[in-house]
């Protein structure tokens, strides 16, 4: 039965009730730390030798959409009726706005040390205690909009500059190529300040914090965020319907990319799936 994603600004008190009260019984359970886990062990950079799944490689976007998917299957085991709702912050650009409301995530974090200290994910509450980290701290952190080196969320305009582009990827089909739908989304650019993060990067600066680097899942705005780069690349398949994604066959033995990156047809780890099985998901799911 196909499920609906919604706008988290159009949600109503009782979904996002719904929605946090499953995120925080999948923490206590001791499932969320395994996603943080997860996307720590895959966070692997194109400066790094081996594999290159979830960034800085076509996979970029099937690899995240797994990601959802197993999130969303867990919490749906708590109850059924929850989806992961989708941050639109080409609209949604306000500190106060949804999602950072008292009853979904919370607001900024205090001047003094980052810590959240509102809603439901604040430390004070006793249910959101981070386990799994890059550091040693045990609060949630975020510093939206970076006080101290202010940088703006990306615009409508910045999105379709990435939409627009027709080509998936290219070679090296990594964090350099400067063409392509998938690095123009996932944002890795050159240079100092705003454009030196486009799209999905920039707003894992802007809203700092426990948002920077591999542990990133352990603010739960990843999700969001990371639905809404979803929609976008759904977007990007209905306006662009012949081109798919790329390489459809893995660079050979003479490529620097060799054993680097998944092609079409190869399994994406940690999954027993490929990016082609990962391409068409309206039977799963759709966007409102």
């Amino acid at each position: 039965m196909v499920y609906t994603r919604k706008d988290v600004s159009m949600l109503t008190g009782a979904e996002r009730r719904r929605f946090v009260k499953a995120l925080l019984e999948i923490k206590r359970r001791g499932e969320y730390d395994e996603f943080v886990r997860m996307h720590i062990e895959y966070y692997v950079s194109d400066g790094e030798g081996g594999l290159r799944t979830a960034h800085m490689a076509p996979s970029f976007l099937p690899w995240h959409r797994r990601f959802l998917l197993e999130l969303e299957k867990a919490l749906r085991r708590v109850d059924s009726s929850v989806t992961v709702p989708y941050w639109d912050w080409t609209r949604d650009r306000s500190k106060t706005s949804a999602p950072w409301t008292e009853d979904l995530l919370g607001g900024d974090g205090r001047r003094s040390d980052r810590q959240v200290t509102t809603g439901p994910f604040a430390y004070p509450a006793g249910n959101w205690t981070i386990k799994e980290g890059v550091t040693d701290g045990e609060f949630l952190t975020r510093d939206l909009g970076r006080a101290r080196d202010p940088i703006e969320l990306p615009t409508k305009s910045e999105l379709e500059w990435a939409l627009k582009d027709p080509l998936y990827d290219t070679a090296p089909w990594g964090s350099t190529v400067t063409q392509g739908f998938r690095n123009k989304l996932e944002g890795w650019g050159t240079g100092g300040g705003s454009v030196a993060w486009r799209n999905h990067n920039r707003v894992h600066r802007w809203v700092g914090g426990a948002m920077l680097g591999g542990a990133s899942v352990n603010d739960p705005v990843f999700w969001l965020h990371h639905a809404f780069v979803d929609l976008v690349w759904t977007r990007w398949q209905q306006r662009h319907r012949d081109h798919r994604y790329v390489p459809a066959e893995p660079p050979g033995p003479g490529d620097g990319q060799y054993r680097r990156v998944v092609a079409r047809h190869e399994k994406l780890p940690p999954w027993d799936v490929t990016p082609d099985q990962l391409e068409e998901i309206g039977r799963i799911y759709r966007y409102a």
